[in-house]
Formats: C-alpha cells, sequence, structure tokens
C-alpha cells in the first residue's frame, strides 16, 4: 500500500467524486425520464458489466466478490425476468447490492439518454455551482453577535467558490459564536472541505482525515491548511446543523469536527456516506457509482458509513436552528461583553422563550 499525504493546500483531487443530490449536472433515476423496455440480453449484459467493474474497483474486494455473486444467483434463478422496465431494474439491481453491501453510495442508475463510452470533454460553459453562489446560501450576523452561515454544497475552493468562502469567514470573524448550517448539503468536494475547517482550529496542522483509494492501493492524508486568507474562528463555540439529508463530504466536515470536540452537532442523524467514488459506466442506458475509496477518521480508525453522524443535541430537524442559536445565546449571556451587547443577548433569549 502506498501512503501519500497531501499538500497543505487549499486543493481537490480530481478522482475524488461525492454526492451533490441538489446540484447535480446529470440526472440519473429523475422521475420526469422517459421508460424504455429492457431485454434479457440488456438485462445480463449490464449484470456481467456490473459484476465487472465491482470486482476491478470496489473499495471492499472481497464484498465485491460476494456481490458479484449474488448477482450472477439471482439472474440464474431468473429473478429478474418480469423486469422489463428500465427505471425498475436499476431500482431492483441498487436494492439487491444494498441488502448485502449496506453502502449508501452503491447504486445503479438509468439513464433515458445514452452515456458516452469516453468521458465527456471538461465543461466549457458556466460552473454549474455559480448559480448557486457555490453552496454559500446566507452568511448572518444574528442578534447576540451569533454568527450563522448557510451552506448547501461544498464546490471546488480552486476560483471564485474559495474566494466566496474567505469572504464568508471574514464577514462572521467578529462574532462571539458560529452557527453552520448543514441540514440541506448533499456534499461536494473535499478540498472545501478541508479549507472551510481549517478555520476552526490554530495554526499548527492537525490531521482530520484519511481517504484510503484501492486504486491505486493509497491512502491520502487530509489535514488543516497551514495557512489560510484571514482570521482564524477559534476560542469560540462552533455549532453544526444537520438533518438525515445531511450527506457525504458534509458528513466529513461534520464528523472531522466532532471527533476532534471542536462542534456541538445540533438536528438529526446524518445520512450515512462515507465511500467516494465515480460513475461507471455499463451499457447504453446503466451506469454505477461505484465507491473506490473509503474514510479513515485518524481518531476512530472508522468512518460514518451506513450509521451516520449522530448529533451531541438530538432534535428534528427543523429545530435545530433554533435550538443552536438558544444553547449559543444562553452561553453568551453567561459572560460581561458589555452594556449594549448584553441587552441584546438578553432580549433574542426573551424572543426564544428563554429570558432570563
Amino acid at each position: 500500500m502506498v501512503f501519500r499525504p497531501l499538500p497543505l493546500l487549499p486543493i481537490v483531487a480530481a478522482a475524488i467524486v461525492l454526492a451533490i443530490p441538489s446540484i447535480a449536472t446529470a440526472q440519473p433515476g429523475a422521475p420526469d425520464q422517459p421508460d424504455r423496455l429492457v431485454t434479457a440480453a440488456e438485462r445480463a449484459q449490464v449484470i456481467e458489466s456490473l459484476g465487472k467493474v465491482l470486482k476491478e474497483r470496489y473499495v471492499f474486494p472481497d464484498l465485491a466478490q460476494r456481490l458479484d455473486a449474488r448477482l450472477r444467483e439471482q439472474l440464474a434463478a431468473k429473478a429478474y425476468d418480469t423486469v422489463t422496465s428500465a427505471k425498475a431494474f436499476s431500482r431492483i439491481l441498487s436494492a439487491d447490492l444494498a441488502a448485502i453491501a449496506r453502502d449508501k453510495h452503491l447504486n445503479v442508475f438509468y439513464f433515458a439518454q445514452p452515456m458516452p463510452t469516453a468521458p465527456p470533454p471538461r465543461p466549457t460553459g458556466p460552473d454549474p455551482f455559480a448559480a448557486r453562489n457555490y453552496g454559500f446560501m446566507k452568511a448572518e450576523r444574528m442578534a447576540g453577535n451569533v454568527g450563522y452561515l448557510k451552506l448547501d454544497a461544498f464546490a471546488d475552493p480552486q476560483g471564485d467558490a474559495g474566494q466566496i468562502a474567505v469572504a464568508a469567514m471574514g464577514f462572521l470573524a467578529g462574532t462571539d459564536a458560529l452557527i453552520i448550517d448543514l441540514r440541506e448539503n448533499g456534499g461536494g468536494s473535499p478540498g472545501m472541505v478541508a479549507l472551510l475547517r481549517s478555520y476552526f482550529f490554530e495554526g499548527r496542522p492537525v490531521h482530520l482525515n484519511s481517504l484510503y483509494w484501492r486504486v491505486p492501493d493509497q491512502t491520502q492524508q487530509w489535514w488543516t491548511l497551514a495557512y489560510i486568507p484571514g482570521k482564524r474562528y477559534t476560542n469560540r463555540d462552533v455549532y453544526v446543523l444537520t438533518s438525515s439529508r445531511t450527506f457525504s463530504a458534509a458528513e466529513e466536515f461534520t464528523y472531522n469536527l466532532r471527533t476532534q470536540k471542536r462542534a456541538s452537532i445540533v438536528g438529526e442523524t446524518t445520512g450515512g456516506g462515507a465511500h467516494p467514488g465515480g460513475m461507471e459506466r455499463l451499457g447504453d442506458h446503466f451506469g454505477a457509482f461505484i465507491p473506490s475509496g473509503r474514510a479513515i477518521n485518524p481518531i476512530t480508525k472508522t468512518n460514518w458509513e451506513g450509521t451516520g453522524v449522530s448529533p451531541d443535541i438530538a432534535v428534528a430537524a427543523d429545530k435545530a436552528l433554533d435550538t443552536a442559536y438558544r444553547d449559543a445565546l444562553s452561553k453568551l449571556a453567561a459572560k460581561t461583553r458589555g452594556p449594549m451587547i448584553d441587552r441584546e443577548t438578553k432580549a433574542a433569549l426573551e424572543k426564544l422563550g428563554q429570558g432570563g
């Protein structure tokens, strides 16, 4: 096995693809796609291709062999013979894989439009993240000098997205506590995860996560960055809001801060996807997202796959913001920060129904 630490720069490994349901450019499995008939020959070909790519790339080789054997058993037993809908076939294959692997990234998708036989050229048009401000939906100072950052995706930090991240953290730098809202964040770039989480630690690099890749049998370490633009957000309370929709890279961000005891997690247990990978072509109209890597936390030696990241304060997702805000204000109210801000904090607590 090759071991290689990553440079301490806000970069993203091009091979890493993480799910971002809200900003996907392709729409496999979208309900408005026209369905089509799938023949017995096509079913057999898809299963043959799926077994092959699982054995070549799936992060757990032994499990890949079991999955391949199960699919072949099902095919031989004619379990798929009555499935003539392409949409239904992709769903059934995904369910059969999930019954054994319990891997939330491992799925088969149907594409109404034929998949290209070669990787598509790098997009030259507008970045699909740009229209959503690269995931940065809101940066706000709330009453009581509590910061609020709503982040719905982790975009590649190189270019405009990185500049927006730095600007957001600069705007929030003067607050006395910070709430980061990931309740609608489906994941994205580990480079942005590395950049943002670095603001919450001192300058000495801290090892927060590793990613093991089956091909080429290599482990990459992810550390906090030795240098970041602007001020670090240290020695202040940080809250991360989660829901069952919080997934993939957003879970990594949450898990990293939780295991380092650097944030309080408020909300619901997250979706449970810790195995990055990429889309593989199975045929003209079918592809599979094959997890070829797995996260390894340096503290727990494991990850959140299948279990999700559990909150420190468990509440329904729609109550998470008020809960975190109340907790932050209560702690700040115990401090003397000056007559004006103390009155503002007390008024904010009273508005939440917890004034003293």
